[in-house]
């Protein structure tokens, strides 16, 4: 069951998702317009499972351009919900915003629980009769900072909504897609490219997304996640509390993630930031492609030397590909390869096919040898998927040098199509066999 929670800026709608949900996952911050993109976050109540559309404050006397593109995401969140939740400020009173969002509610003829928040104390309770006057029934009192309530409003939710079971639970075939990368490189504009809808803001301001949104989508048969993320400045230019907190949600975006597509500006080309951001993505165990996004204003850009920059300065070396959000150009093809990339990290390869290509790795660059001694490389065999994990049994440990460890680990990368799949090798030293003595 889906339930909208809408409501004025600042009203505490963020902070009352937190609490339903025993969760962190809605960015909180004092400044007014924290959330802007609608937001789903999953939770249960008494065996029912709800999914939380967390949405940006709405005043729908605000004309600014912004402002109406969050108007436009909560009334979306209001046609996909079985249940709206208005969210009140308790201690402020009833205010003309508020009048104005209960009569856009009465309109949708969706069924609706009033949550008069900011009640924090018994002695408050009185407050949340003043929300009488908007006409949609009984408010409940709630605090979202204390929990007051919380279980009651769970429980009209629940009698207000649908009989019947909550979403199917992820399918083991489901793809969690990140779209990662600098500040205003067209993230967005490709996540609704993918979605095929307007499921998040797009303005050219840099900074507008501030929280990680999934959305669910079907490709080519499979599920899947998307996961848009505001952008990734360096460390020594984020400033203030909330850019901080956006960053680290970004971060955490790409370690749930399988796979990472890395986008950049064409127009730029391939930028130290942009390496930064895969390198943060390949570390947290993604699947990772660059994407130079904007093709199409950069008709000039020398491609090859692109890859070839890339190839040497990232050691998984991913692939990089073009296309433009704008016109759609190669957006199903980005698609496919995140697919074909979640498959090749999450793939077994059979031990004969992994020892062939050791002979053959072996055949062409002898190990090294120190003291008089060769090292010796007696069989592989995969261990571990999700990322790729090998173990290679070795005469000796000590002789194992690093950079025929990566020798091997782009032989590998070669062999098998896993560019841009972090691999893990793991040299394990094989005791030698003593003749007995009889």
């Amino acid at each position: 069951m889906k339930v909208a929670v809408i409501g004025y800026p600042n009203v505490g709608k963020s902070s009352l998702v937190n609490r339903l949900s025993s969760s962190r996952e809605a960015i909180v911050h004092e400044l007014a317009g924290v959330t802007r993109d609608r937001k789903e976050v999953s939770t249960d109540w008494n065996g029912r499972e709800l999914t939380l559309l967390d949405t940006g404050g709405v005043d729908l006397e605000d004309s600014n351009q912004l402002a109406r593109q969050v108007q436009a995401q909560a009334r979306l969140a209001l046609q996909d919900a079985d249940v709206a939740v208005l969210v009140v400020d308790a201690k402020s009173g009833p205010r003309p915003g508020d009048h104005e969002l209960a009569d856009l509610l009465r309109r949708a003829l969706t069924p609706v629980v009033v949550a008069a928040n900011k009640v924090d104390s018994a002695r408050e309770l009185p407050l949340a009769a003043e929300f009488y006057s908007l006409g949609l029934g009984e408010p409940v009192a709630v605090s979202a900072a204390h929990g007051l309530g919380s279980g009651d409003l769970l429980d009209r939710v629940v009698e207000l909504g649908p009989e019947g079971e909550g979403p199917a639970p992820e399918a083991e075939e489901t793809v969690r897609l990140a779209v990662i990368g600098r500040p205003n490189v067209g993230k967005s504009s490709l996540v609704n490219r993918f979605a095929g809808e307007e499921r998040v803001i797009v303005s050219e301001s840099a900074g507008t997304t501030r929280d990680a949104i999934d959305t669910r989508m079907h490709f080519d048969g499979r599920e899947l996640i998307l996961i848009d993320t505001a952008g990734l400045r360096p460390a020594r230019k984020v400033s203030g509390s909330l850019e901080y907190y956006t960053t680290l949600r970004s971060r955490s975006a790409a370690e749930r993630a399988d796979v990472a597509l890395v986008v950049c500006d064409a127009t730029a080309a391939v930028t130290s930031q942009d390496l930064r951001v895969a390198e943060l993505a390949m570390r947290s165990g993604c699947a990772t492609t660059l994407v130079l996004n904007k093709w199409d204003l950069a008709p000039e850009l020398d491609l090859d030397h692109e890859r070839a920059r890339v190839a040497q300065k990232l050691r998984l070396r991913p692939r990089v590909l073009t296309a433009s959000a704008k016109t759609g150009r190669n957006v199903s093809r980005l698609l496919l390869e995140a697919v074909t990339l979640a498959d090749r990290r999450a793939t077994r390869i059979p031990t004969p096919r992994l020892n062939r290509a050791l002979a053959e790795a072996v055949g062409a660059r002898q190990p090294p040898h120190r003291q008089g001694k060769r090292l010796k490389l007696l069989l592989i065999t995969q261990t571990g998927v999700a990322p790729p994990r090998f173990s290679i049994q070795v005469n000796s440990r000590q002789r194992v040098t690093r950079d025929y460890a990566y020798y091997l680990e782009n032989r590998l990368r070669e062999r098998f199509r896993l560019e841009g799949v972090p691999l893990v090798i793991d040299f394990v030293q094989r005791r030698e066999r003593r003749a007995s003595v009889v």
